[in-house]
């Protein structure tokens, strides 16, 4: 009788495109640098036999089932496969560059791969490990390109396993298979009502035709013969002549633990994930193979030698190599960008900050009070932070000379009367990313020393509105920029902040010189001031207006065009943007965040602008001052710590405790009535006590004598 070596069909690799999104995650949060591998499952389904309707009816075409990766292939989530399924173990290793990828030992990596399934066989005697496969990728962040080889080691036997040519594979269900329907029915029903998922399996019977399906780990070599047992598996191949290649483990299985009984093996090839209907027939195989052409081998010699094993696998173009998965030209575009923002940022985690908390920094919410050229500078790095929430508030609208000095307009912004600053700038964002949410105000921020009129009543009515408004978004924000041209305008969201317990960044331009600084947090209720040797504060830290001793008053009223205008050096904006930022990061990133103490000066000399840079008041990305102040014709910072001050216009505990008592009525004294907020903080108190003390000094000049 005429005889052929088994053919065993090669097992194909398919990678979805979460995966390779998983493993970006992976990559960037956990792996970083490090290339150690990493344990993830797959899935492989039976083959099917689809109906090819061009070929005519009853032509079919075989569609092959693939060891397939997905996102929840680094999870649990393959723990009960789908019918027809079975998972495989395996593990993928992350090279960091190309040149890493190309120059692996991938002899070495699939040999202890090979060896890790004997040892699983001769020491466990289990199959769970039989589909053990290996991926090795280089994931290129940048392009969105990933490169990767799969391997499915799987052994050879000597001699090779052979089937008579005539009948070769039949199917199930036919006299000659020694299966009836009703047979495979009970099979297909214990496999996929087992609490425990069988990529393998034996098949017994008895000779009253009853059927049982067990573990293969339940093989006996005295009981199960090829009379009573039928040795089964998951197969993906849909090859008619051709098993899959699972199985060659499995033989290797049996050859290493009973040699003397598995020269002659009955296989059925499980190729159904369905039970048939009508006049389909079942799809798996049926076959008888054996050991040699003779088909008597019973060799046991050196069966816990580890035989050689294949399984690199073919690249498209059918010769072993890597593939190569190219997303970009796939994946959303926002998501995209979202991916490539981040980037940059983590990558600061992997060798010199893995400290840096960078999720705090996406969810962080920021209001900026203005959309001019501090605004714009402001929110362009932000967005390089990874910042997800801006808001603008602004009430003008882009002049033709903005677009020069501010970033975020276009010559046509200034067209029919220019757009309204705020929206403008916020379509901008989005139009730079996407991903981010933008969000425009056009709102007219009240102030002190410019009276609401009481007529006519809608200027009233809309001023409530206005700050409610403005109320609103402070709350709903975690950082409030103050951005305005005027002093006054940085009083109200400064009071309202205050009492929400907001970050407050400041920032003011001069012409060559600039101020950033955070505002204190309010003290928490029964805390204790700790003053330090200098006299400064270390815990309540100052506000914008806490070394006035006058309220802010009306400063726009009667200026020339160079005082109506920000003039400054052009290059002086984006430093001190920038510097804000800065310097809120470093508080974002200290445990105690809004309240983070000032760094405190050299103790030998506290004159000379030195600071401890692990000492208190610093984070992971360094120092954080109370205050910074820019001088560009010297090229220098000053750091400047200012004390809270029980007495401020702005952040005072008296003027906080009447903006919560008497809400708006306390604020339209303030808009209207230039002495009120002096009145209320006994700064006019303050003011009489030094006349009357000058008043009460008794001045002695001396007579005659020259002063040289």
């Amino acid at each position: 009788m005429a005889q052929t070596i088994v053919q065993f069909t090669p097992l194909p690799s398919l990678t979805h495109p979460s995966f390779w999104h998983k493993l970006t995650e992976l990559k960037l949060d956990v792996l970083k640098l490090s290339d150690a591998e990493v344990d993830i499952t797959a899935t492989y389904r039976v083959g099917r036999l689809i109906e090819d309707r061009e070929s005519g009816p009853g032509t079919f075409v075989g569609v092959g089932g693939s060891l397939g990766v997905e996102e929840e292939s680094f999870g649990l989530g393959h723990s009960s496969p789908a019918i027809g399924s079975a998972v495989a173990k395996g593990v993928v290793k992350n090279y960091n560059t190309i040149e890493e990828f190309k120059a692996a030992d991938k002899s070495k990596l699939f040999n202890e791969a090979a060896d890790k399934i004997w040892k699983s066989i001769l020491e466990t005697r289990s199959t769970a490990l039989l589909n053990t496969f290996l991926l090795i990728t280089y994931a290129d962040l940048k392009k969105y390109r990933y490169y990767y080889w799969f391997a499915f080691p799987a052994f050879t036997s000597t001699p090779a396993w052979h089937i008579n040519a005539h009948p070769g594979w039949i199917g199930a269900g036919t006299p000659e298979s020694k299966l009836s329907d009703q047979q495979l029915r009970v099979i297909y029903d214990q496999l996929h009502t087992s609490k425990q998922p069988f990529p393998y399996f034996l098949i017994r019977s008895s000779s009253s035709s009853a059927i049982n399906v067990a573990a293969i780990e339940d093989y006996s070599p005295n009981t199960d013969t090829n009379e009573t047992t039928t040795i089964g598996f998951i197969d993906p191949s849909a090859q008619p002549q051709n098993p899959g290649w699972p199985l060659r483990n499995l033989l290797a299985y049996f050859r290493a633990l009973y040699p003397q009984s598995t020269s002659k093996l009955r296989i059925i090839c499980w190729r159904d994930a369905e039970v048939p209907r009508g006049e389909e027939g079942w799809k798996s195989r049926v076959g008888t193979i054996f050991l040699g052409p003779d088909g008597v081998s019973t060799d046991g010699s050196n069966v816990t030698t580890r035989p050689n094993a294949v399984g690199w696998e073919k690249n498209v173009q059918g010769k072993l190599g890597p593939r190569m998965a190219d997303l970009a030209p796939m994946m959303d575009p926002v998501r995209l960008a979202n991916q490539a923002v981040d980037l940059n940022l983590k990558l600061m985690r992997w060798r010199i900050l893995p400290e840096l908390d960078l999720e705090k920094i996406s969810a962080t919410k920021c209001l900026l009070l203005g959309a001019g050229t501090l605004g714009c500078y402001v929110a362009r790095c932000l967005m390089g932070w990874g910042v997800r929430t801006i808001s603008f508030v602004d009430s003008s609208r882009v002049s033709f000379s903005n677009p020069v000095r501010q970033p975020l307009f276009k010559f046509e912004d200034c067209l029919n009367g220019g757009r309204p600053k705020a929206e403008c700038a916020a379509e901008r964002l989005k139009e730079v990313w996407p991903g981010i949410n933008a969000t425009g105000y056009t709102l007219s921020i009240p102030m002190p020393g410019h009276p609401i009129p009481a007529s006519p009543p809608s200027v009233l009515e809309q001023t409530k509105k206005d700050v409610a408004k403005l109320e609103e978004l402070i709350e709903t924000h975690d950082v409030v920029y103050l951005l305005m041209d005027s002093r006054e305008s940085r009083w109200l969201p400064t009071v309202i902040a205050r009492a929400k317990d907001k970050l407050v960044m400041n920032v003011a331009l001069g012409f060559d010189s600039f101020l950033v600084m955070r505002h204190g947090a309010r003290p928490e209720q029964h805390s204790m001031d700790q003053r330090d040797e200098l006299g400064g504060s270390r815990k309540h830290l100052g506000c914008y207006y806490c070394n006035d001793i006058v309220a802010p008053a009306d400063s726009l009223t009667d200026r020339t065009l160079d005082q109506m205008c920000t003039v400054t050096r052009p290059g002086l904006a984006s430093m001190a943007a920038s510097t804000a930022v800065e310097l809120m990061m470093n508080v974002l990133q200290h445990p105690q965040g809004i309240r983070a103490p000032a760094p405190r000066p050299s103790v030998t000399n506290p004159l000379d602008n030195q600071f401890d840079e692990h000492g208190e008041g610093t984070s992971v990305l360094g120092l954080i001052p109370h205050q910074l102040r820019g001088y560009l014709a010297q090229f220098r910072n000053l750091h400047i710590v200012g004390a809270a001050y029980d007495q401020c216009t702005g952040c005072s505990e008296t003027v906080l405790k009447a903006y919560e008592s008497q809400g708006f009525d306390m604020m339209l004294n303030a808009f209207n009535d230039p002495k009120y907020l002096e009145r209320l903080t006994g700064l006019d108190k303050l003011y009489e006590d030094g006349e009357k003390a000058l008043e009460d000094v008794d001045w002695v000049e001396e007579e005659g004598g020259d002063d040289f």
